[in-house]
């Protein structure tokens, strides 16, 4: 009994520190987005309430306009989650389920592409959709060559592979047709994999700054990622408060992110398939 308990607060004693190493930068970012004096030394982290001022935030709002950086975010971002998620179901669905020659060949292929990196095909990406579709600066030109994942046709193709076969032939029997058992059948069986590719997806495109960056030269175009890049370079140095005006931008560009996290977390560890198969 002793020793279980002893190695249970071991446990949370671990745990409760590397939280803390974890969470430490995103405080320390917080904490230097509200200061009006910059102190780099540790005591920074503790700053004294007379010190905390939400200035740099109306500095930085004033310089790129946070709203319309986060509403070009959005777009962007939301963009990829829905081409991500539909061809990523569809697809999936056809290779974990459809009987068709060629099935295990598509899907080495989709396993070789995740080789591939997206570096390597930046230069001819621009090319076709700058000069060819003349795509530059809009918002179908960022979210076009991010449109399909193959990360998120493996993620759906391994879930709808641990579906019982006897749930698809017997809604067949039933006279349901392909599109209708992957509505009523698979996805409500899949909903972890579905809010994992949801969140994970939304991270990259969030974040993503060097192809933005690329296809846009409006300022009113770019996503806050590029904006605030655009402000660390370019303007910073003018500011009376550089350093603060900087964390601000980087709070207000993780905050979405960290509150999408938070609220959806459960669902990593949550997995529905088995009461879905009992009932």
């Amino acid at each position: 009994m002793r020793r279980a308990l002893g190695g249970k607060v071991a446990m949370y004693v671990v745990l409760s520190l590397g939280a803390v190493a974890f969470l430490f930068p995103f405080y320390y970012m917080v904490i230097g987005s509200l200061q009006t004096d910059v102190d780099s030394t540790p005591a920074g982290a503790f700053p004294n309430p007379a010190n905390l001022t939400v200035e740099n935030y109306v500095v930085i709002n004033a310089r790129i306009n946070l709203l319309r950086g986060l509403v070009n975010s959005g777009i962007f971002a939301g963009g990829v989650i829905l081409g991500t998620v539909v061809f990523g179901v569809l697809a999936g669905y056809a290779l974990a389920v459809l009987q068709w020659r060629g099935r295990g060949a598509v899907f080495s292929l989709a396993l070789l592409v995740q080789v591939i990196p997206f570096q390597l095909l930046m230069i001819p990406l621009y090319v076709m959709i700058a000069r060819d579709y003349g795509l530059s600066d809009s918002y179908l030109g960022m979210i076009l060559p991010f449109f399909i994942s193959s990360t998120a046709v493996v993620i759906f193709r391994q879930y709808f592979m641990q579906l019982p076969r006897e749930l698809f032939d017997a809604a067949r029997i039933d006279g349901a047709g392909e599109f209708r058992l992957l509505w009523n059948v698979a996805l409500p069986l899949v909903r972890p994999a579905l809010l994992t590719v949801v969140l994970l997806t939304f991270i990259g495109p969030w974040n993503e700054f060097l192809w933005p960056f690329l296809i846009t030269k409006e300022a009113s175009m770019q996503p806050l990622a590029v904006s605030l890049a655009n402000f660390i370079s370019n303007i910073a140095a003018s500011t009376s408060n550089p350093f603060g005006a900087m964390m601000a931008g980087a709070v207000v560009l993780a905050a979405p992110a960290v509150a999408l996290f938070l609220v959806f977390q459960r669902y990593f560890t949550s997995n529905d398939l088995g009461s879905g198969v009992k009932g």
